[in-house]
């Protein structure tokens, strides 16, 4: 067996790096594993951990692969290790979001014990196939993928980090044109709404612990589609159930296209945390 650490050391605040290479060393030959068999790597750019994760996988015998970051490091690992059966991914959560985990335990610490990791077991997983590639946990769209898209122009500012970002991108978007006219289909129903955001779940909870699905599951083969609807901007603040219960509408299903078919403005869509413009979603 093989053992590859992927670290990501701009994820969350602060490089973790220098502190968890003798860790994950020492937790190696606590468990008995050759140095031979052990692989440490710093990624350095985006789409770096796929490449590793492919390579890794693409060798023959067993890997066990770890990433040590945010849902985004762990998302390409585990892009770039599928359809590998000698592979298996793991996720240690040191990222700003880390969302991934929530579908497993509200304790992210749970999943930073790397005894605990070396020593676990596997499962398998359902994916989320879309457009602007696979996704773990979530894809969505509208207002929640506009502010997320929006934080960088906002980090350029001086002295503008990233909770201030957010609140500026948030305030931007809420004070604009507000909602879409969208069509969607899910499985051979087609209808349309006015919606401020949508999402296809297939773990519980994206945008940095807001709980989406907390009833979906990772291997049922079922996405939870979930839309709100546009709501007046008094109702914004409380976008939570039970408040907007009436705003929320729930569709389970394998397969959804959503289109907007009101105007041409850019469409942002979500993928595990990767924000970008896009004509539709389709998952």
């Amino acid at each position: 067996m093989r053992y590859l650490f992927l670290i990501n050391p701009i994820a969350g605040k602060n490089d973790r790096s220098g502190a968890m290479i003798p860790q994950v060393h020492a937790a190696a030959a606590a468990a008995g594993i050759a140095e031979s068999d052990l692989q440490i790597v710093r990624t350095e750019y985006k789409g770096h951990a796929h490449k590793l994760a492919e390579q890794a996988a693409c060798l023959e015998g067993e890997v066990r692969i770890y990433t040590i970051g945010g849902d985004g490091t762990f998302n390409e690992a585990l892009c770039g290790a599928m359809g590998h059966d000698n592979a298996a991914v793991g996720c240690l959560p040191y990222g700003s979001g880390n969302d991934f985990v929530r579908s497993f335990s509200d304790n992210r610490a749970d999943f930073q014990d790397i005894p605990a990791q070396l020593a676990g077991g596997t499962i398998q997983i359902d994916m989320i196939r879309t457009q602007r590639g696979y996704a773990a946990s979530i894809t969505s769209a509208g207002l929640d993928a506009q502010v997320a898209y929006g934080i960088p122009k906002f980090r350029r500012i001086p002295f503008c980090g990233g909770e201030a970002a957010y609140k500026l991108s948030l305030v931007k978007e809420v004070l604009g044109k507000r909602g879409r006219r969208l069509q969607f289909t899910i499985d051979d129903q087609t209808f349309t709404e006015d919606c401020l955001m949508v999402a296809a779940c297939n773990g519980h909870a994206y945008g940095g612990g807001f709980l989406a699905a907390p009833e979906a599951r990772l291997d049922d083969g079922i996405l939870d589609i979930f839309a709100v609807r546009t709501v007046p901007l008094r109702r914004i603040a409380s976008l939570v159930p039970p408040e907007l219960a009436d705003t929320i509408l729930y569709f389970p299903g394998k397969h959804v296209e959503i289109h907007p078919v009101d105007d041409a403005r850019p469409f942002i869509v979500n993928v595990d945390g990767e924000c970008g413009p896009d004509t539709s979603l389709t998952a």
